[in-house]
């Protein structure tokens, strides 16, 4: 599990994507988002512009997420 101390009030799903390192660009970060490889608080989520907040979990690729 990766803890990600958000900063901020929230963090855009995308740009949490590329700060934790999932992905390697933004552009790649969309394209799972669309194609549904991501889920937000246990269900699939198609939002790019999804605003993550603390106590949130995002779940990509075997990895999941926690933010604090």
């Amino acid at each position: 599990m990766i803890e990600f101390k958000l900063a901020g009030e929230f963090i855009p799903l995308i740009q949490l994507l590329k700060a934790t390192d999932l992905v390697s660009s933004g552009g790649e970060a969309q394209a799972v988002v669309m194609d549904g490889l991501v889920q937000y608080n246990g269900v699939t989520d198609y939002r790019k512009r999804l605003k993550v907040r603390k106590g949130d979990t995002v779940k990509f690729n075997h990895k999941t997420i926690k933010i604090i």
